[in-house]
């Protein structure tokens, strides 16, 4: 029985913050679904996709 009491509160002592909880997921999978549907709308729009495209012509007239 000693041994047990000994196994236990060693665990018990390092076994305090070691990672995130189901909570903490929950709410880091929502963060990042959030900023990944705020940059997709970001990238989607018709001015960014302009730019990206004119940014993509001008590189290749530069490689010909």
């Amino acid at each position: 029985m000693r041994a047990i009491q000994v196994v236990v509160r060693r665990w018990s002592g390092t076994a305090k913050d070691l990672g995130m909880s189901t909570a903490e997921y929950a709410v880091g999978t929502i963060a990042a679904v959030a900023f990944a549907a705020a940059l997709y709308k970001v990238v989607s729009s018709p001015q960014v996709r302009t730019l990206l495209t004119g940014v993509i012509k001008d590189a290749f007239q530069q490689v010909n």
